[in-house]
């Protein structure tokens, strides 16, 4: 908020003491002051599939036999 006050004063709009006043982070619902947050994590992917020992081909292709 520090950063687009200072951008609208050097653009010439007029940043006076009562605007800053009025000026909170309270009016936006993803800022929480409680510390608490919570976070969806994706499903975990799994086990990746064993590769068949009777062929050579790699399926990661990281270059190793």
């Amino acid at each position: 908020m520090d950063a687009a006050v200072k951008q609208l004063a050097a653009d010439g709009f007029p940043v006076t003491d009562e605007l800053l006043a009025r000026l909170s982070p309270l009016q936006y619902d993803h800022i929480n002051f409680l510390g608490r947050y919570a976070f969806i994590r994706p499903a975990a992917p799994g086990p990746r599939k064993l590769r068949d020992p009777h062929t050579d081909e790699d399926d990661d292709n990281c270059g190793q036999k």
